[in-house]
């Protein structure tokens, strides 16, 4: 029998409890699934950092941490956690990634928003480049910014993109480091922002590596709050160096009402909804992994903790 703790908030549990057991089963795992197994006795975490779980030094013989969310920042620091950390990779979160990232992305290269607010009898028209003619930067090239670059590229788009490591993508041009950040956002019309949210990436953007980029470039962020600086952006929003950025994270969420993204009329505010976990998905990678580590293998999606994701 493996035990199995459902560390994360209450709502969650009405959420995954079918989709769990069905994916055990389908594993023919043996799993005691709760949310108040006696700490010592347990063998596997699924794990939300909302939860209220931080101390792991009572799980004795805890084998691995499984985290629901994509993002680590949350748990990877945690002193009292000295077991495997597995981030996840949900393929109905990358899914709905690759949805809202491309719509975006295609709203800003059609110039949707100019036909949508000139419903004015102007007969304005406005013709748009080919996608192979405009320039897009991703920064951040893991699963979901690999599975954005890759969706881009084949809607036609001159796709490059940029990692802290380097990295190599059929067909797209990688780039690293100070210098490959430079020559990114140089080129880049529409920026992507899919890092992970580290102290070496908080700022990535800020209002030197903003100048870089072309005057009225596009902002698209739906990965971390801490990316951008924001007193930076919204300078470049004054002066026009960008022209638009669609933002679905920030630094303190709920985003407060007294925020100034909110009514500035260049920014489009997104409630975190870019991407979620699918508990009909997750359950399955939840279920491989752990039938995994039982049968000796490795962890799909380990953490290195020492980077931070």
């Amino acid at each position: 029998m493996t035990r199995v703790l459902f560390a994360a908030p209450a709502a969650r549990w009405s959420q995954y409890e079918t989709p769990l057991r069905a994916a055990f089963a389908a594993r023919d795992l043996d799993v005691d699934l709760a949310c108040d197994h006696a700490p010592e006795t347990v063998d596997y975490i699924v794990y939300a950092p909302a939860s209220g779980l931080t101390d792991f030094t009572p799980f004795t013989g805890l084998k691995a941490v499984l985290n629901l969310w994509a993002g680590v920042e949350d748990v990877a620091p945690n002193p009292t956690l000295s077991v495997p950390l597995a981030r996840m990779v949900d393929p109905g979160l990358t899914e709905g990634m690759v949805e809202w990232v491309t719509g975006h992305v295609l709203r800003y290269h059609l110039g949707i928003d100019r036909s949508v607010d000139a419903q004015n009898g102007a007969w304005d028209r406005h013709i748009p480049p080919l996608a192979r003619e405009r320039r897009v930067g991703m920064l951040g090239l893991g699963q979901l910014g690999t599975a954005v670059a890759r969706a881009l590229t084949a809607l036609n788009f001159d796709v490059a993109g940029w990692a802290r490591r380097e990295k190599h993508i059929d067909g797209i041009a990688c780039h690293h480091g100070a210098e490959g950040l430079e020559t990114l956002l140089t080129r880049s019309e529409i920026v992507v922002l899919l890092l992970p949210s580290t102290p070496q990436t908080e700022n990535t953007l800020n209002a030197r590596t903003l100048a870089r980029m072309p005057r009225g470039a596009f902002i698209v962020n739906p990965g971390r709050g801490a990316l951008i600086d924001d007193a930076a952006l919204l300078g470049a929003l004054e002066t026009g160096q960008i022209a638009h950025a669609t933002l679905d994270v920030f630094r303190q969420e709920p985003l407060p009402p007294d925020h100034p993204y909110w009514a500035h009329p260049n920014v489009t505010v997104t409630p975190h909804i870019a991407a979620d976990t699918r508990p009909s998905t997750a359950a399955h990678v939840i279920a491989e992994n752990i039938a995994r580590c039982e049968a000796g293998k490795p962890l799909l999606n380990l953490v290195d903790r020492a980077a931070g994701y």
